[in-house]
């Protein structure tokens, strides 16, 4: 474990090499610089993840100490990386299946302007999420934060030559800048009121400095609480997601399913110790995953766009963590956000695979009756679809999914338990109305499949992970997150799995119902007054960016027209006005006139006369 150092190193080295190549490198060698540069990464990981488990290390963490990173004042935080069973866990997570995207692209890219730059990008990311999960301390993993943060502004606008998707990369970044300044604001309130922002100092120090309840303990709680919803995607920040698709899809893969948006989710369980001294902001924790999954789970359900249907279903499941997080199940949440990794990454592989065979058509409509010309991105879709609708027994989703739901009913939030099979059933009912839509019915459009190493692999990786066999990988999370309410189960257990899976199977029932042939029924109820107006409000992911756009983007112009007339800028602007008025008033004195020189030396001996008189007196 004493190479841990190096899973950061090697994408690091791939990012230098590829940015200093001006693309001048082959897509043959950049491909292998920046695939093998996170496969090395994830080899290592492996070879860490068993050392890990064969021989756990005392107190069961492990600590690398680079060198000191400053010491200013008091203020001595460390470069050093933190190794426990919620790391590792995120460790496989970001360079498995990192790895498995970074090798689908290498495929889905060829022939891309910026190959290179790609790559050099994505090798970033991972480098800057590896940072965000090892760093032992906040201040370094917030310098982590802010990297993954930059490297998605890159990645959603890498296409910049469209003005659309640099508009998407802004409102990104903006949307998660608000909540990373709020986070910023939660580090300066616990190093004022700890002194310290290493991790497990703060959990050590927090119960015996303050009581429950404490305020300033509850708004810096509030205030991380702000970071993780900007970062994963949450109500009342959670409007970039969608836009940010206008990137390459395995980035959508990468960065907006199987990483970057579960930092949050990450942050709040790895300071797991601070929420429980805020039960307040923990029961927000809770509510905020609860109205998200739900209202992303009705913005799902009319969508048009194949890659939007699957942003609005992240948005969801990223909403089911923050539900258990909420509720104190913990492990249940980082198991989720493993499986979900798992299918999530699968079903954006599969749709990049759908785009690239129908000529970058990403319209579901215009697709249709694709699964006998794509069996392997119909596969994927079949699976990992399955797993994200929590299909009972045989998908990974299902066993994550229904612990939360149990966690939920024996902690007694029965409002959240509610939220949850709401989300259930709306989860399967877009999931495969997408799925019928584009692969069941007429055929549309000529597609052709996919081939390739690069191209099959990771699908049929993701498709066996996303089955039972995903949820056979249980997360070492034993004495690093505290048990739950409803750890140990119940008599009541096996109904609510009963419950959740009739739920999931009354979904797709009612899916093939609707979508499946014709379609008049829900063609009639569209065209219905009451219908145009539910499908235009959700939609538009019910309307947040036209209250944001009147809150704060047109106060904000019209501030600044107002500010272009500001008085002192006119007054200030007085000054060189008068200057070129002198200018030109004495200008005109030089005219090559001796009447006007003489007249003017005159005056000014009887001026200067004047002013001698006057001082006699």
């Amino acid at each position: 474990m004493n190479l841990l150092y190096l899973t950061l190193v090697f994408p690091l080295i791939g990012f230098v090499l590829l940015s200093f190549s001006r693309g001048r490198f082959s897509e043959n060698l950049s491909a292998l610089i920046g695939v093998g540069s996170v496969g090395l990464s994830a080899l290592l990981s492996a070879w860490i993840i068993w050392q890990f488990n064969a021989a756990p290390p005392l107190d069961g963490a492990y600590n690398q100490l680079l060198w000191q990173w400053m010491d200013v004042d008091g203020f001595a935080p460390r470069f050093a990386l933190y190794l426990d069973g919620l790391s590792l866990t995120m460790l496989g997570v970001v360079t498995g299946v990192g790895f498995l995207i970074h090798l689908f692209a290498s495929w889905y890219m060829r022939g891309e302007a910026g190959y290179s730059r790609f790559f050099a990008y994505t090798n970033l990311f991972i480098a800057s999420m590896l940072l965000l999960i090892l760093g032992d301390n906040l201040l370094l993993l917030y310098f982590g934060w802010e990297g993954v943060g930059l490297c998605s502004y890159l990645l959603i606008g890498f296409y910049y030559s469209e003005r659309k998707n640099g508009n998407a990369a802004l409102k990104a970044f903006i949307v998660t800048r608000v909540g990373d300044v709020f986070m910023a604001i939660g580090l300066f309130l616990l190093f004022i009121n700890l002194g310290t922002l290493d991790i497990q100092q703060l959990l050590e120090i927090a119960p015996h400095r303050y009581v429950e309840g404490d305020a300033w303990l509850w708004l810096a709680t509030l205030m991380l609480l702000g970071g993780a919803v900007g970062k994963s995607a949450q109500l009342p920040l959670q409007t970039w997601l969608a836009d940010a698709m206008a990137g390459p899809t395995p980035v959508s893969a990468l960065i907006h399913a199987a990483t970057m948006v579960t930092a949050g989710v990450y942050l709040i369980a790895r300071t797991h110790g601070l929420f429980l001294l805020t039960p307040e902001v923990l029961e927000l924790v809770g509510i905020v995953g609860g109205v998200t999954l739900v209202l992303a789970g009705f913005a799902a359900l009319v969508q048009t766009d194949i890659k939007r249907i699957l942003a609005y279903s992240t948005m969801s499941q990223i909403g089911y963590m923050f539900l258990a997080l909420g509720v104190g199940a913990w492990d249940a949440a980082i198991f989720h956000l493993m499986t979900h990794a798992f299918f999530k990454a699968l079903l954006f592989l599969a749709s990049g695979s759908v785009i690239h065979a129908c000529h970058h058509e990403q319209n579901i409509f215009r697709m249709g009756g694709l699964w006998k010309k794509l069996p392997l991105a119909y596969a994927s879709f079949i699976v990992g679809g399955a797993a994200l609708a929590a299909l009972p027994l045989i998908t990974a989703g299902f066993y994550s999914k229904d612990e939360i739901l149990w966690e939920a009913f024996a902690s007694g939030h029965s409002g959240l338990l509610y939220a949850g099979l709401a989300g259930a059933f709306l989860t399967s009912l877009y999931t495969f109305r997408l799925i019928f839509i584009a692969f069941h019915g007429e055929q549309k459009t000529e597609a052709h499949a996919g081939h390739g190493l690069a191209h099959n692999l990771p699908l049929a990786t993701l498709i066996v992970l996303s089955t039972f066999v995903g949820a056979l990988i249980t997360p070492p999370l034993a004495g690093v997150l505290p048990q739950s309410a409803g750890h140990a189960g119940g008599e009541g257990k096996l109904a609510l799995e009963v419950i959740s899976g009739s739920v999931a199977v009354a979904g797709i029932i009612l899916a093939a119902l609707l979508f499946l042939g014709r379609r008049r029924l829900v063609q009639a109820l569209a065209a219905s007054t009451p219908g145009r107006l539910l499908s235009a409000w959700w939609f538009a992911a019910w309307g947040f960016d036209w209250l944001y756009d009147w809150l704060f983007v047109k106060p904000y112009l019209l501030l600044c027209r107002l500010l272009a007339r500001d008085p002192m800028d006119r007054s200030i602007a007085l000054l060189p006005r008068l200057a070129v008025v002198s200018h030109q008033l004495l200008s005109r004195s030089q005219n090559g006139q001796l009447r006007w020189y003489a007249g003017a030396v005159a005056c000014g001996a009887v001026a200067i006369l004047g002013l001698i008189l006057l001082s006699a007196f």
